[in-house]
C-alpha cells in the first residue's frame, strides 16, 4: 500500500469525506473534506498506482454520472468498439498530426516512446516525476493512466488522453480534462512528447488541435495550464496560443515547495488563433459523454 492510499484510508476511518478530481496523465487530485459540512480541508495530487482503482469505485458526489446511452438503437449485428465507446471514433487531424484514442497495440508502442525518454536527465518538468522512473515503470505509467482515465470516465468528471500520431507512429500524448464541464465550460490540458520529437513544433500543433475540440466543438469558455517557470517548452506553447497569467500554485515535491505558473486562455483570445488546417470528426456521438448534449 502506498503512503498516499494509506493517508486516504486513515481519513475515511476518521469519519471524514473525500473527493477525487482532475484525473489526468496518470495523476489524480484528492480533496479531503470535513465529515459534517463537506468543507475542503486539504488536497494533494498523486500518481500512486493503487489510487486510481480506489477513486474509480467512489460514488459520484452529485448529479447523474452514468455513461450515456445511444440516442438511436444500434444496428443489428455485432457491436463495434465505437458502438460501445464512441470516444474511439473521435479524431483530430492537423497538418502534420492525428490525435485520437489509441488501441492497446498502439498504446504499447506509445509506452515504448515513454520508456525511451520524455525529457533530458537534467530536467524535471512534472510535479509527479513519473518520467524520471526506470524505463519499464515509465511504460507501465502510460498504460495505467490511459486505462484508468477510461475506467473512471463520467460526464461530469473526465480526462481525455489523446495519443499524438505522426504518419501512424505514436510520439506522445495530450490530455484534456474537466470537472462539471456542462456548468463551468473550462478544461485543463497536459502533455508530453518523446524526446526525439521535441523542438519541432509538434507540441504547439497538438495543443492547438486539442483546444479546437474544446473551444469550437464542445463550447469551452476557458482553458488552463500550469508549468514550472523553467519549463520553457510548455510556457512557450502557451504564450504562442495566447494564454495569460492566472496566478501561481504552490506544491511539494520531494520535500521541496515548488511554484508553478498558472495560465488561462479565454474564448475571446482563442478566436484569434488560426485553426483553418484542423479537422475534427466523430464529435456528435460523444457530446453526451462530455456532459454537453
Amino acid at each position: 500500500m502506498t503512503d498516499d492510499l494509506e493517508r486516504l484510508l486513515r481519513w475515511e476511518q476518521a469519519g471524514a469525506t473525500w473527493e477525487a478530481i482532475w484525473p489526468r496523465a496518470g495523476e489524480v487530485t484528492i480533496v479531503l473534506c470535513t465529515c459534517d459540512s463537506g468543507e475542503e480541508v486539504d488536497r494533494y495530487t498523486s500518481a500512486a498506482p493503487d489510487l486510481p482503482t480506489t477513486c474509480g469505485t467512489r460514488a459520484a458526489p452529485s448529479g447523474d454520472n452514468r455513461l450515456p446511452t445511444p440516442s438511436a438503437p444500434l444496428d443489428d449485428g455485432p457491436m463495434t468498439l465505437i458502438d460501445v465507446w464512441p470516444l474511439f471514433g473521435l479524431v483530430i487531424r492537423t497538418p502534420r498530426l492525428e490525435l485520437r484514442l489509441p488501441t492497446d497495440d498502439e498504446l504499447t508502442r506509445l509506452a515504448q516512446v515513454a520508456a525511451d525518454g520524455v525529457h533530458e536527465p537534467t530536467e524535471r518538468p512534472f510535479l509527479t516525476p513519473w518520467a524520471e522512473q526506470p524505463p519499464l515503470d515509465r511504460a507501465r505509467h502510460v498504460l495505467r493512466s490511459a486505462w484508468s482515465s477510461r475506467g473512471e470516465w463520467q460526464p461530469g468528471d473526465w480526462s481525455l488522453g489523446l495519443t499524438v500520431f505522426v504518419e501512424a507512429d505514436p510520439i506522445g500524448m495530450v490530455w484534456v480534462s474537466a470537472t462539471e464541464f456542462a456548468e463551468r465550460r473550462e478544461v485543463s490540458t497536459a502533455s508530453w512528447l518523446g524526446l526525439p520529437h521535441h523542438r519541432r513544433g509538434f507540441g504547439t500543433e497538438a495543443r492547438l488541435g486539442a483546444l479546437t475540440l474544446a473551444f469550437d466543438h464542445l463550447g469551452a469558455a476557458y482553458a488552463t495550464s500550469e508549468a514550472f517557470p523553467d519549463n520553457a517548452a510548455s510556457v512557450g506553447v502557451s504564450t504562442k496560443l495566447g494564454y495569460e497569467p492566472d496566478g501561481i500554485s504552490r506544491d511539494v515535491r520531494d520535500g521541496e515547495v515548488l511554484v508553478s505558473h498558472r495560465l488561462r486562455l479565454g474564448r475571446e483570445r482563442w478566436e484569434r488563433n488560426d485553426r483553418s488546417g484542423i479537422e475534427v470528426s466523430g464529435v456528435e456521438p460523444c457530446l453526451s459523454w462530455f456532459g454537453v448534449a
